[in-house]
């Protein structure tokens, strides 16, 4: 045995030993009912939390732990999105990447948080091309993927979404082209996929147009019950005053369906990390928060941790950035039974 297969052999017997040592001690189940989330007990629920960065980077930095999932509570989260870029997906392999998502299952289990895993691509999924290579993937590893996650998760009701493509974009036509009903086909396609391999979590839908544009789902939602739709509508993506486009572009999905804003944030213009679309002011925050407030929307902020941008901390003792701070306060101030 030469030292790859054994240093693959040790992982497999490591993550065995993890997978049984486990006890996951169960939070409600979450359900769809008209336009919104559900406790087994028929309580709604709103999401209001945190996206971590990659659980790999995590990993690396030394801080995939239990604290972080402390810290993320003590702001006031219910729920952590983990985003696996399919790169890093490959890069560490089904079996060690698995370990890091059950420990981040576990530690969010502890703090009473629920999880959304995303799929963290970037581009078209039809056409096999992307923004950047850490985002390259394609139909078959992404159905595999989801297989997985279903095979592995059932009965887990931490795991209660399954975010099936971060952002679609075509970067008008540098990408190729994907039509809404092309789409919507590989959704409910991953969709029956998900649900024939015994998961009940629930399957978030992102809109086009880097996962902020919806209106497509006015004329034409997807053919499958118990779902959810994503937008992101970071600051830039329209021009102040942001409501009645919001509403326009995605906002009328939540009369009918639950809406998750998978990523919101913002940072200042002369801020560590400012990039188009995120450049903005508070203004931004308490219009999001009160649009989606008074409308039921859940929103999750991107992103804990204090290199990717727009960072909610500076360094690993926490210490809040602008958008930190504001958020920080926003989030301790929600009820949650």
């Amino acid at each position: 045995m030469n030292d790859s297969m054994f240093k693959k052999s040790i992982i497999a017997l490591i993550f065995f030993i993890f997978s049984n040592s486990i006890s996951y001690s169960q939070l409600p189940k979450i359900q769809v009912k008209g336009n919104s989330f559900l406790k087994e007990d028929g309580a709604k629920i709103i999401f209001r939390g945190v996206n971590a960065s990659d659980p790999a980077k995590l990993v690396r930095d030394g801080h995939w732990n239990k604290a972080y999932f402390e810290e993320a509570k003590k702001w006031g989260a219910n729920i952590v999105r983990f985003p696996v870029h399919p790169e890093q997906w490959r890069l560490h392999g089904e079996t060690e990447y698995l370990q890091y998502l059950d420990q981040g299952v576990q530690w969010a289990t502890e703090n009473n948080l629920y999880v959304i895993i995303d799929w963290h691509s970037i581009g078209n999924l039809r056409s096999s091309l992307y923004q950047n290579s850490s985002y390259d993937t394609d139909l078959k590893e992404t159905y595999r993927f989801w297989k997985t996650m279903s095979e592995h998760y059932k009965g887990n009701n931490a795991v209660a979404f399954f975010e099936l493509y971060n952002e679609p974009t075509t970067i008008h036509g540098q990408l190729g082209t994907c039509s809404w009903q092309q789409w919507k086909e590989i959704m409910e396609e991953i969709i029956t996929i998900v649900r024939a391999n015994g998961s009940e979590a629930i399957p978030l839908i992102a809109g086009f147009d880097w996962a902020y544009d919806l209106t497509e789902v006015k004329e034409h939602p997807l053919k499958a019950s118990g779902i959810a739709y994503v937008s992101h509508p970071y600051p830039q993506k329209r021009e102040k005053p942001w409501e009645e486009k919001w509403t326009k572009d995605w906002g009328f999905v939540a009369e009918k369906y639950p809406v998750m804003l998978t990523e919101v944030g913002f940072c200042g213009a002369n801020d560590r990390g400012a990039h188009i679309p995120v450049i903005s002011d508070e203004s931004y925050g308490d219009t999001l928060v009160k649009y989606c407030d008074d409308r039921g929307i859940s929103y999750v902020v991107w992103v804990f941790d204090p290199n990717w941008a727009p960072m909610m901390f500076s360094d690993w003792n926490f210490t809040p950035t602008r958008q930190g701070v504001y958020f920080k306060k926003i989030l301790q101030g929600y009820q949650y039974d």
